[in-house]
């Protein structure tokens, strides 16, 4: 089941959750990211720092409210950091809050926090162990098991107060019992559906959730009744979530001394760093409360509110709780009914590992030919360019994701382009002063591209249109402009970039083109002038035939009729006989 929900459409090369991710759990496929569930151990730094919002949090707050419109009998573990992060004037408020929300209880998972201090105060008694590192926080048990499995005989072999409240609920309340833990934290989600322990929590929920619900219901904690917690009252253990709170919680509980030093570690970096000094043997005789969270608990991955402290939060917290442990009497019969005991294991994910020869020919692809060429920059996610082509060999990153070389390649792209085409290319700013003038240009205008780029185009030729295309964000395509003091005639394309504020224009030589054109034209006028003369010589030629053929005509004519006359005028003469 997935935990971190992934919206690749939202993913744009960044490559900022690879940067921040300190076990490098995240793939690049296709140039977008992608989490790798053996690999992750869910602290969460991915969701907060994402600037497109691509990973989301998968909810079950539809779940839990199923679970509750069944009527289901539906408990809430809330974690001591809504001490923090909710808004109330009692803390019997949060409860009456929860209870109309349909929950049959709403339980402090401090109670269970109560019985793994009492853990760990006898591991601390006994002091068997060489090192003892609480196992509160899933991230930091899963950061062990996958990465530092040499340190696993130091975590204490105790379940986190999630799992060891929802184990006690069942036990009291049946096993039929829901129960729903409510904290900020997400490695919690995995913690539960882990089978070493996936009956005792049933759904996870976040402060996100549970303050959406209460809106959807139009509750208000802060008009909510006091209505008291009736179970156990766990005192110094609600300080938890705060640096230092767990063994503040050990300290109040202990009847009596331990041969351990005691300190805390918070957040990714400086846990990692830890654990490598601990497997290089450096700590011992130490018991460790470690949170994966830099500032503990309170500061959980899906607290969004910025406006909270952390440093307030803690004083107000350690000045509000009660420091005093929670008597014997109260742990010792719930110890005696529930397990608290978890075995942690190897986890270690096995990527294939490449040889140096591989490692080298991936180098070469990205333009690192020798030691000196690899800048160790950091962009691409990775630490060192080698470490970046380990996980191109695993499939866990790309070639293209090195922006050094991807800017040098795209540069000499460009480069080539404004080098080797036949057509004039130009870029200018709003000022008309020339950003870009492709080599070719000389030929035509006269001017070397160092001299083009400290000139404006108004120097030149006329910037117009140019000044057009800025002013109206309007494109040019396919005009015709002739030049006649360059006789050069053009087909211009000038588009206005917004990214950059720029005009982009191209100009296509077509001067031969033209002078074939007007040639073509000359020779059709000559064609329809010499056509002219035919006709207009064959005109007077068919005149002149007509004058003719009415001479000759006429001529016959009179011809004829003095031949008829002289016919008529005989044959009277020898009638007259």
């Amino acid at each position: 089941m997935a935990i971190i929900d992934f919206k690749a459409t939202k993913c744009r090369h960044c490559y900022k959750c690879v940067r921040n991710c300190e076990v490098k759990a995240i793939m690049v496929k296709d140039g977008r990211a992608e989490i790798m569930p053996d690999n992750c151990i869910l602290c969460g730094r991915c969701l907060q720092i994402c600037p497109q919002s691509a990973k989301t949090l998968v909810s079950d707050l539809s779940l839990v409210k199923g679970m509750v419109e069944a009527g289901e009998k539906v408990v809430i573990s809330i974690a001591p950091s809504y001490m923090g992060l909710l808004k109330y004037h009692t803390i019997g408020q949060v409860r009456c809050a929860l209870m109309r929300l349909g929950f049959a209880d709403v339980r402090e998972t401090a109670e269970g926090a109560a019985l793994v201090t009492a853990e760990y105060a006898k591991l601390l008694s006994e002091g068997t162990m060489e090192n003892i590192i609480s196992t509160c926080c899933p991230s930091v048990n899963a950061l062990i098991e996958k990465y530092y499995p040499q340190l696993i005989p130091y975590l204490a072999p105790v379940v986190s107060p999630m799992i060891a409240h929802g184990r006690m609920i069942k036990q009291q309340m049946g096993a039929d019992t829901k129960v729903v833990f409510l904290g900020p934290c997400i490695a919690k989600k995995q913690e539960a559906l882990d089978p070493r322990h996936a009956d005792c929590i049933d759904a996870v929920l976040n402060f996100n959730d549970i303050n959406r619900w209460l809106n959807e219901e139009d509750i208000v904690i802060e008009d909510c009744e006091d209505t008291p917690f009736e179970r156990m009252n766990p005192r110094v253990n609600r300080l938890y979530p705060v640096t230092s709170g767990v063994i503040n919680s050990v300290v109040a509980t202990q009847s009596g001394q331990d041969n351990y030093r005691k300190f805390y570690v918070h957040g990714e970096s400086n846990c990692i760093d830890l654990c490598q000094s601990m497997v290089r043997g450096e700590i011992t005789g130490c018991f460790i409360e470690m949170n994966m969270c830099s500032g503990g608990c309170i500061k959980g991955p899906t607290v969004n509110d910025r406006s909270i402290s952390r440093f307030k939060v803690k004083l107000d917290m350690e000045e509000r709780i009660s420091h005093d442990p929670v008597p014997e009497e109260e742990t010792a019969p719930v110890l005696e009914a529930v397990s608290l005991n978890k075995v942690f294991f190897d986890r270690t994910p096995h990527d294939p590992v490449p040889s140096e020869e591989e490692i080298r020919q991936i180098l070469a692809k990205t333009g690192k030919m020798r030691p000196d060429d690899e800048l160790n920059c950091g962009a691409c996610g990775y630490p060192t360019c080698r470490e970046k082509a380990i996980a191109v060999y695993q499939k866990k990153a790309e070639l293209d994701m090195c922006i050094p070389f991807m800017y040098e390649k795209s540069k000499s792209f460009a480069n080539l382009v404004m080098e080797t085409s036949p057509n004039v290319v130009m870029i200018v700013d709003q000022d008309m002063k020339l950003l870009e003038y492709s080599a070719v240009g000389e030929k035509y205008f006269g001017k070397t591209r160092a001299e083009a780029l400290q000139m404006y185009l108004y120097e030149f030729i006329d910037p117009a249109d140019f000044q057009w295309v800025f002013d109206t964000h309007q494109n040019i395509h396919g005009k015709k402009v002739h030049y006649p003091e360059f006789k050069l005639d053009t087909l211009q394309n000038i588009v206005y970039i917004p990214e950059q504020n720029v005009v982009l224009a191209t100009f296509i030589d077509i001067t031969k083109e033209e002078e074939q054109a007007r040639l073509e034209y000359e020779r059709k006028l000559d064609t329809i002038d010499l056509a002219q003369k035919v006709i207009h010589k064959q005109m007077m030629v068919a005149q002149e035939i007509a004058g003719l053929l009415g001479e000759t005509t006429a001529e016959t004519k009179t011809t004829l009729t003095k031949l008829c006359r002289s016919l008529l005028e005989d044959g009277s003469d020898n009638g007259g006989k």
